[in-house]
């Protein structure tokens, strides 16, 4: 996939690009269009990079958008004329975030819905960013800090530093329609919450993973995991990513599934499942197989199960083992708490 969007940069006293905006992210979707993008952008070869536009710059922009139908460019372009950071950047979804501005624009197509999860390459991804204040005043570099404290102050005003990391909040660049996200701090641009979605105030979704549809998530959405439609993780439940732990296998839970409260996986999990309260079903559990009528068929670890559907993990009150049986009914999410988002 190639992508491209017009963006608004952030720059640091030193001049260096700390941040970008793409109001409107796009896939430019045939091969003349990759063509005549890659030329604009200086990458007659190919690949990802962007350039600074001037006025004659974004006039060449606005034609190409002529020329390839997208009028919605067009406009924006037009509402950009004059802006004395702008840049085009284009990118491939194939090729790792090589400056700021590509990784940015990266984390918007995910908020946007225009890449899904794992649809893009992100390694180097923290390497490229940079860790800044994410203030009232918007982002600034953290040697800059001080100096626009001390200047708010003699202005009578108080600079609100909301996070210092290298990731914003989703909503202050995208917010995707069918939405309600309760506390919006708690949601990473890069994020990307499927139509339907309730994430209620101690939900939290990291970048490169969330809802695939309609979900209610109470817990933590870990990076590069992906909640199928109608799956409920209840509070404080969480969901094992893999950039702490170094990790390869894709932590996913499907479809009509269930992770009770204080409960979680550090495996995938299969349509139709449920995870007991406060059960943390590692891939290396030891699980006891049961049968429809309470039969053992076999001990296992709990990775040779994922990818069994309509099972339910839970741990058994008086021996401490834990189960894995085959259960009945399907879970539903209450219709009522996701109207009219």
């Amino acid at each position: 996939m190639i992508a491209y969007g017009l963006g608004i940069a952030s720059r640091d006293s030193a001049l260096a690009v700390i941040e970008t905006y793409f109001p409107r992210p796009a896939v430019a979707s045939e091969g003349a269009a990759v063509r005549k993008l890659a030329d604009l952008c200086g990458l007659p070869g190919g690949g990802s990079g962007y350039r600074w536009l001037d006025d004659g710059g974004i006039e060449a922009f606005a034609a190409l958008a002529a020329a390839i139908g997208e009028p919605q460019q067009q406009e924006l372009a037009a509402r950009l004329r004059g802006c004395e950071t702008l840049l085009l950047c284009v990118v491939d979804s194939s090729l790792a975030p090589a400056s700021v501005p590509e990784a940015f624009l990266k984390l918007h197509l995910l908020s946007h819905r225009i890449a899904r999860p794992h649809e893009q390459n992100l390694d180097k991804l923290f390497a490229v960013l940079h860790n800044l204040a994410w203030t009232s005043r918007g982002p600034v570099s953290l040697p800059d800090l001080p100096a626009l404290q001390l200047e708010a102050r003699l202005q009578g005003e108080t600079l609100t530093v909301h996070s210092v990391d290298k990731f914003p909040k989703m909503t202050d660049y995208v917010v995707p329609a069918g939405v309600r996200l309760a506390d919006s701090a708690r949601i990473r641009l890069g994020a990307h919450i499927g139509a339907g979605t309730t994430v209620m105030h101690e939900g939290f979704v990291n970048f490169n993973a969330g809802t695939a549809g309609a979900a209610m998530i109470e817990g933590r959405i870990s990076a590069g995991v992906v909640v199928g439609e109608n799956s409920d993780l209840g509070g404080s439940s969480s969901t094992m990513g893999t950039l702490s732990g170094g990790g390869v296998e894709i932590v996913s839970v499907g479809r009509n599934c269930l992770i009770g409260a204080n409960a979680g996986i550090g495996m995938p999990l299969a349509d139709g499942c449920i995870v007991e309260a406060g059960l943390y079903l590692t891939a290396g559990a030891v699980v006891r197989q049961l049968g429809a009528s309470g039969e053992l068929l076999r001990t296992c670890k709990a990775r040779q199960l994922a990818g069994l559907s309509g099972q339910l993990f839970r741990r058994n009150s008086l021996s401490g083992a834990i189960e894995c049986l085959p259960r009945g009914r399907q879970v539903a999410l209450n219709e009522e708490l996701h109207v009219h988002n």
